[in-house]
């Protein structure tokens, strides 16, 4: 498949210049587009904005349904989805210190197009945001800057599943950050339809906003138009957070990290929750619609660069098995299939366990879609696209001559998860 068209690319849009101040963010970005708000919602759907948290749904029609739902619910209430779980992602901690106020601008305009009067940020407990956040607010208020909403900071769990929308709604209104089976674009915060936006779609909102969606389109594709901001890591010699537009291939966001250090064997493309694809697939644009052909999608932007000469199922081993201990223990899937899944991979990759291999594919096709929120398929899709992508490895493991890449270190990143007596609160 050849690159679709990329109409014009004259920078970064988001990262163009750390505005941390209202007063340098006033200057550069000009005032608060309030006379954009009648018209927000029309406005994100013609200039085909997509979410950038992962889903990639149509923003236009999130905020159409929110506020739809709104006014039959007598309001809404709007979440910022700051709580950036994946460990190898960086962009939103990294926007919620560059360019804040853009955020909150997106925030506050995309509230008052829904309808809602309150504001949550949400950023992990213990990602040294918080405060900060906080003070950023306070000096809009003193400014009379924006829209004078009730916007509130507050920190949920570092629990991975903690980001998930449902689970944001429920921590918000003074429940466990855990995920609930309720949609929150029907009832959110305290039965309100509430819209749940990742920091880097509001950012773009804003900017929407100011330049019209003629603007936003002038760069990306026709299907996807706009930029969108990559996590790059591994084997890459400047690892980083850079904004691209999209359409741009997996080749133009490594030659934007520096470009690679060592012939590659996979990517892994989303985060934790994504998929590994085989290294010819750099080749393809980076869009819902090409990495489809492969089975993936950009996700939350991670795009983590495996060298040869490391253990792909090494790799996906560790992963699986942190992945596992963050279960919300609400389900079956979650707190039973999960850490069964992780013993099998284990067994393979380092137990050369022909059995436990057997049992992992069936185990994977047991769990995958039966869990009540998406966390246990997102481990299935990180665990099976492992076992395709480093099939000769998985033969190397069970019958060949061993697998050289055990001995390479461990390259993606493993916070110290929660201790339990953290609690979900």
């Amino acid at each position: 498949m050849s690159a679709p068209l990329i109409t014009r690319f004259d920078g970064p849009r988001l990262l163009a210049g750390s505005t941390a101040g209202l007063a340098e963010h006033a200057r550069r970005r000009g005032p608060f587009p309030a006379q954009a708000v009648p018209h927000l919602i029309d406005m994100v759907g013609a200039a085909g904005l997509r979410g950038r948290g992962g889903a990639w749904f149509p923003t236009g029609r999130k905020l159409a349904a929110v506020a739809e739902n709104g006014r039959a619910a007598g309001g809404a209430h709007v979440i910022v989805n700051g709580a950036e779980s994946e460990p190898a992602a960086g962009k939103d901690k990294l926007l919620l210190r560059t360019v804040p106020h853009l955020v909150l601008d997106g925030a506050e305009l995309a509230a008052l197009a829904v309808g809602a009067k309150e504001i949550t940020v949400c950023v992990h407990r213990g990602a040294g945001l918080a405060d900060g956040l906080r003070r950023l607010v306070a000096e809009r208020a003193a400014a009379a800057w924006g829209s004078r909403l009730i916007v509130t900071v507050v920190e949920p769990p570092r629990w991975y599943v903690s980001s998930e929308s449902t689970a944001l709604a429920q921590f918000v209104e003074g429940g466990p950050g855990k995920p609930r089976s309720v949609s929150t674009y029907k009832s959110g915060v305290r039965g309100k339809p509430t819209l749940v936006s990742n920091v880097e779609t509001l950012a773009h909102l804003a900017t929407i906003a100011r330049n019209g969606p003629e603007w936003f389109r002038r760069t990306g594709t026709g299907d996807a138009p706009g930029t969108a901001l990559h996590t790059v890591s591994g084997a890459v010699r400047a690892p980083g957070v850079y904004e691209l537009p999209t359409g741009a291939t997996g080749w133009d966001i490594l030659n934007a990290a520096g470009g690679q250090t060592a012939p590659l064997q996979a990517i892994l493309v989303g985060g934790y929750g994504g998929n590994w694809v085989p290294a010819d697939a750099l080749a393809l644009p980076f869009t819902p619609e090409a990495l489809r052909q492969v089975d993936a999608s950009p996700g939350a932007g991670v795009v983590f660069a495996l060298p040869r000469g490391a253990c792909g199922l090494a790799e996906t081993a560790r992963v699986a098995s942190w992945l596992a201990a963050q279960n919300a223990r609400q389900c079956g899937p979650c707190f039973n299939g999960l850490p069964a899944i992780a013993d099998d991979l284990a067994r393979l990759t380092w137990g050369r366990d022909q059995t436990a291999f057997d049992r992992l594919r069936f185990r994977l096709g047991v769990v995958d879609k039966r869990g009540a929120c998406a966390h246990p398929d997102g481990v299935v899709k990180l665990v099976a696209t492992a076992l395709r992508v480093f099939a000769a490895d998985v033969r190397a493991h069970l019958g060949g001559p061993g697998c050289p890449g055990l001995r390479h270190p461990g390259a993606l990143p493993l916070p110290t998860p929660p201790d339990p007596s953290e609690g979900w609160r």
